[in-house]
């Protein structure tokens, strides 16, 4: 049996179309410092990286 990896399944999301998707970094705190304009930049999700995308669908066998 196959296990999946606990940090992929608490961390990406799995698109329509198959792709990877995770959250962007610096959202979490000291947010008073940054500028609305970088606090929207870090709304929506982003695509994983082409290097990465063997990576986790590896340590994700039933995500497919």
């Amino acid at each position: 049996m196959l296990k999946t990896r606990s940090w992929v399944k608490k961390r990406v999301k799995i698109t329509w179309k198959g792709k990877f998707k995770i959250q962007k970094a610096w959202k979490r705190h000291l947010l008073m410092n940054k500028s609305s304009k970088a606090k929207g930049r870090f709304k929506y999700g982003k695509e994983v990286a082409g290097v990465e995308k063997k990576k986790i669908a590896r340590q994700l066998p039933y995500g497919k």
